[in-house]
């Protein structure tokens, strides 16, 4: 099994951001919840608000928009160039992609793309709400372990050293840049 990070990895771009932005331009109403959002932005950016406390307030903008369902697959089906090749070309049936974004976005995506194993961070997708920790670091781990007790990671991809707890169970693991691909430092 290969194991992939989402975000700067497989797909170009932050999704989660590229979602929001999407919503400020294809939901106005959402656009009443930037005050809010630009606050704890603040409070986040001081140290002064924990990170899933911010994101919970972030994605408050999904209670003003009553078919947050279609948005998703609007947004997911308009975003599949972000995909990048590399991985459409070693693309395998048992891709697990584990990633700190929420899973409704995620799993929309991995729909429309083919794959069919995800893990993801929680989060309500009519609420903005957490329903559970926030999936990065450990948590990846201590997820992957619970669904795949012996499972063995022939390769693990990655945009960032957060993710070093997975990359660490993988007989190979590789740091992400744009389109480039070099073996993780242990």
């Amino acid at each position: 099994m290969n194991v992939y990070d989402w975000d700067n990895t497989i797909y170009r771009g932050d999704s989660t951001f590229g979602l929001v932005l999407y919503c400020y331009a294809k939901r106005p109403k959402s656009l009443l919840s930037l005050p809010r959002t630009l606050f704890c932005g603040l409070l986040y950016g001081l140290h002064l608000m924990p990170k899933l406390t911010f994101k919970q307030n972030l994605f408050h903008m999904f209670t003003l928009i009553p078919d947050m369902e279609d948005v998703v697959d609007e947004f997911t089906a308009s975003h599949l160039d972000h995909v990048k090749q590399w991985y459409k070309d070693q693309q395998q049936e048992d891709d697990l992609v584990i990633s700190a974004s929420p899973y409704f976005l995620i799993a929309s995506f991995a729909q429309k793309c083919g794959i069919r194993a995800v893990m993801a961070s929680p989060v309500d997708i009519h609420t903005g709400k957490y329903n559970g920790l926030n999936c990065h670091g450990r948590e990846k781990v201590r997820r992957f372990r619970e669904v795949y007790p012996e499972e063995t990671v022939q390769e693990f991809y990655s945009d960032s050293y957060s993710d070093t707890p997975m990359a660490l169970l993988a007989e190979q693991a590789w740091i992400v840049k744009g389109d480039e691909r070099k073996p993780w430092k242990k």
